[in-house]
């Protein structure tokens, strides 16, 4: 069932401001896409917010984390928050941290993390926190190497020394910085209650009152594929600006007075923190922590949170939602909770593939009567992340909305595609000591090439919004001529063979046909093919009920395209997860096509080979 004009709304007319967008068509074919409402002035920086909650609201909970499911919640309160903040700044400055010795963080969210990373963006030093999985989940810690010896860092933060140790003895000869560390039995680094404690001095006042807008706040690297990722430059008016755009597009942010937010999302992501973290800080509202992902055997963390801490609004991304949709269905109570209390959800990462959607909606109207609104967004680390919000209801999933407030898009026609360019003052200077890559990322009106296509969902209204159209060098031409669409058709492909695939990568590049490699979702294989929780993955992925299935996917997918470049006609389920060494994915489980396929180049072979009995067929 898809959504129509006619679906009840829970207020969605109420929430948002109504999209008001001019377009501007150039003799060359491009076009220049903007609100025609101007944006307001945004705060100076990050550390105003906090100052100014502190005085208004001292004693409400600004954030709160807890060790596990049935642990109590450590809570901060907004004054609390902001002693410990000029505290730690205190420290900061007395170990002589600036921007060329930032802060890096190697640890997940946490209170301790939020502060820490506060307290040196309060006084005008950078921080940089870093996806924990290139410490814990890499093997030979090259790209960690590779960031610290471009950040060459005054104070390094971990949860602890013990689950960092190999990291950490692998950057050891690459810095000089103290080792900081939340573990309050942890005899191998300073304390950060202890720097929590420490005195404020005058130097914290004149520090604050010294940051201006240009002032680097953080440093945020991309996934990079190959090499060592880039650190894309994050100023305070990035942050504040974007903040700024939001509260005009999210209009009820300015009459509530319970924002409460519960989040999983990391903060070495533009996502998890420009986005949730600065929409908290920014409107006074309360962050829980999410000590959950949406992973098997962790999910069920974020269930136990979810049960605790109803929020204003649900984040996550698609296979969060895929997982949630499993658990409301069998419980009834929380159920009825998340769709009485959630005022919409929002979808970021990818499209939200259509049977998502449905299922979400359907399961809404059946519970409260109404269909739960559904919005995005997009952007980039390098736009801080906002460039364009569907601030409306959509009618269907994909909708990636209007440009914000202050930010310009240009759509320059790229063979049958709309490549899509941002500017605006959400958009970052540059990547830090990386003059060449910062030239090479702007063209020569100012603005910033992304790399993403855009489709109109009307293209004589654009105030309907725009559509993810996947990234222009990732499309492929079949040895037919027809252009293959790989975002879209990963996301169609997704949903055909739904649930027993995790991703899907596009491949036949100068072939006849498109062929899938599969990442497998292990745990919904072993529960088709009726297999106990520790059979291996490559019996898994053998088992004839699942190749069947997989097989019965692809034909559906074929049924329901009408020409070669929309279905696969094989797909190769992959026993090796993605990989974070290989630059495969990111901790937010973004899957790279380009080193998916460039690390793989042997199971690729394999999809070709005609004689390979590894890879599925379609059926029928």
């Amino acid at each position: 069932m898809r959504s129509t004009a006619n679906t009840p709304r829970a207020g969605s007319e109420t929430l948002f401001a109504k999209p008001a967008i001019s377009a501007d068509r150039r003799a060359d074919g491009s076009i220049i896409l903007k609100s025609t409402t101007p944006l307001e002035q945004s705060a100076r920086c990050v550390g105003d917010w906090l100052e100014h909650w502190a005085r208004q609201a001292p004693e409400r909970i600004f954030i709160a984390d807890r060790a596990g499911a049935d642990s109590p919640w450590r809570t901060v309160s907004y004054a609390d928050a902001l002693r410990q903040v000029r505290s730690a700044a205190a420290w900061i400055l007395a170990q002589g941290l600036s921007v060329e010795r930032p802060l890096v963080i190697l640890a997940d969210n946490s209170v301790d993390h939020a502060l820490f990373a506060l307290a040196a963006q309060h006084v005008g030093v950078p921080s940089a926190a870093i996806s924990p999985a290139y410490s814990l989940m890499s093997r030979d810690f090259d790209k960690l190497k590779g960031m610290i010896r471009l950040l060459e860092p005054g104070a390094i933060f971990v949860s602890g020394t013990k689950p960092f140790a190999a990291a950490l003895a692998a950057i050891a000869p690459l810095h000089s910085a103290s080792i900081v560390s939340s573990d309050a039995g942890d005899s191998d680094a300073i304390q950060f209650r202890s720097i929590a404690a420490t005195p404020e001095t005058p130097d914290v006042a004149k520090a604050f009152s010294a940051v201006t807008p240009d002032t680097i706040a953080k440093f945020l690297f991309t996934s990079g594929s190959t090499g060592t990722p880039k650190a894309v430059i994050n100023t305070q008016r990035m942050l504040t600006s974007s903040q700024q755009a939001k509260a005009q597009t999210w209009t009820f942010l300015d009459s509530i007075s319970d924002l409460v937010i519960l989040d999983w999302l990391p903060w070495s992501h533009t996502f998890g923190a420009n986005h949730n973290f600065n929409l908290v800080l920014r409107n006074g509202g309360t962050l829980y922590i999410d000590g959950g992902k949406p992973a098997p055997g962790l999910f069920a963390t974020s269930l136990a949170n979810l049960r605790s801490v109803m929020p204003t609004v649900y984040f996550n991304v698609p296979r969060g939602f895929d997982m949630l949709i499993t658990a409301l269905r069998g419980d009834d109570e929380l159920r009825q909770r998340f769709f009485g209390e959630v005022k919409f959800a929002f979808y970021a990462g990818a499209a939200l593939p259509q049977n998502l959607w449905d299922a979400l909606e359907q399961l809404s109207i059946k519970t409260v009567g109404r269909a739960l609104p559904m919005v995005s967004a997009w952007g980039s680390t390098e736009t801080s992340p906002l460039a364009t919000d569907c601030h409306f209801q959509a009618k269907r999933s994909g909708n990636i909305g209007v440009p914000i407030p202050g930010t310009e898009l240009k759509l320059v026609p790229s063979g049958d595609k709309l490549e899509v360019r941002v500017r605006g003052p959400n958009v970052t200077p540059g990547y830090w000591k990386a003059p060449e890559l910062t030239a090479q990322a702007f063209d020569a009106e100012g603005f910033y090439l992304i790399g993403d296509a855009v489709s109109f969902a009307d293209p004589d209204r654009p105030e309907l919004g725009l559509f993810f159209d996947g990234r222009v060098a990732e499309d492929f031409k079949l040895n037919s001529g027809t252009w293959v669409n790989v975002g879209t058709l990963r996301i169609s492909g997704i949903a055909a063979l739904a649930p027993l695939v995790q991703d899907i990568v596009v491949t036949g590049h100068g072939g006849d046909e498109v062929r899938f490699l599969v990442f497998p979702n292990v745990a919904a294989c072993r529960g088709h093919a009726n297999l106990p929780d520790s059979a291996d993955v490559k019996d898994v992925i053998a088992n004839e009920r699942v190749r069947a299935a997989i097989a019965q996917g692809l034909a559906k997918l074929k049924a329901q395209s009408g020409n070669s470049s929309g279905h696969a006609t094989r797909a190769l389920l992959l026993a090796e997860p993605a990989s974070v060494d290989g630059g495969e994915i990111t901790d937010k489980g973004y899957v790279n096509q380009r080193a998916v396929l460039t690390r793989r180049a042997s199971a690729v072979a394999t999809l070709n080979d005609d004689t390979s009995a590894a890879w599925i067929g379609c059926a029928g």
